[in-house]
């Protein structure tokens, strides 16, 4: 599935302006959007996610247009059918591992998921091997399992889109590794084009297939293939080898 971006924003506080100005498309299983902190990239995966709204551009999933600033389009962030995951994984602190995966299917003014919605919960555990912490509450969890947990309620709706913001940001070096592998597996099962951020380049060799480079609010380099990016990340690519 085709994934455009072409969004403007310019956003203003007491001390400085930013700019904002940045297009791309892939049709890959993985984007990755790299570069320096403030570049502008989290605000990229706010707009695709409609938390953000750019003041021009379009934003598109296939043939579906979410954004479309000149056909006045701008589809509400619970509609567009997008699994984000921020990246303080923003858990509900007083719900258990089950209650946060489940709370994505919660209809309105029911406080109990219907029984087809349970078995998808215990499906979704499964998954993501947390079944024997499904009675736990975020606090009670290591990195790694918060970090499924995020995942799972994003995913369990089936989106058609997973948003990533620095996932494995807050993880040592040997769960980072880990979980590159598992998030590998998760996209395999789950048949779902990510865009993901990051500052490790051992994310890009690992993970890319279209890689996007990020300075101060413009995109400096597209990189649309596997091959283009192990020539530009040679050592990192070695390395995990």
């Amino acid at each position: 599935m085709k994934i455009l971006v072409d969004i403007k924003k310019q956003l203003y506080s007491r001390r400085r302006a930013f700019s904002l100005e940045v297009c791309f498309s892939s049709e890959e299983d993985f984007v990755v959007l790299f570069g320096p902190s403030g570049a502008g990239k989290s605000l990229t995966l706010q707009a695709i996610a409609g938390l953000m709204t750019p003041d021009w551009g379009r934003i598109a999933l296939g043939d579906r247009a979410l954004l479309d600033t000149e056909k006045k389009i701008n589809v509400p962030a619970r509609w567009r059918d997008i699994g984000y995951v921020p990246q303080d994984y923003a858990l509900f602190p007083h719900l258990t591992v089950t209650e946060n995966v489940g709370f994505g299917l919660k209809k309105p003014w029911h406080w109990r998921l219907a029984q087809r919605d349970r078995r998808r919960v215990e499906e979704v555990l499964e998954i993501f091997e947390l079944r024997e912490l499904r009675h736990s509450l975020p606090r009670e969890l290591s990195g790694g399992q918060q970090q499924r947990v995020a995942l799972a309620r994003a995913l369990i709706r089936h989106p058609r889109l997973l948003l990533l913001d620095e996932p494995f940001t807050a993880l040592d070096t040997t769960l980072r590794a880990r979980m590159r592998l598992e998030l590998l597996k998760i996209q395999t099962i789950f048949q779902i084009p990510v865009i993901l951020i990051t500052h490790d380049p051992e994310d890009v060799t690992a993970l890319s297939q279209t890689l996007v480079v990020y300075e101060t609010g413009r995109i400096t380099k597209i990189l649309p293939s596997a091959g283009e990016i192990a020539l530009a990340f040679p050592r990192q690519r070695t390395g995990i080898a």
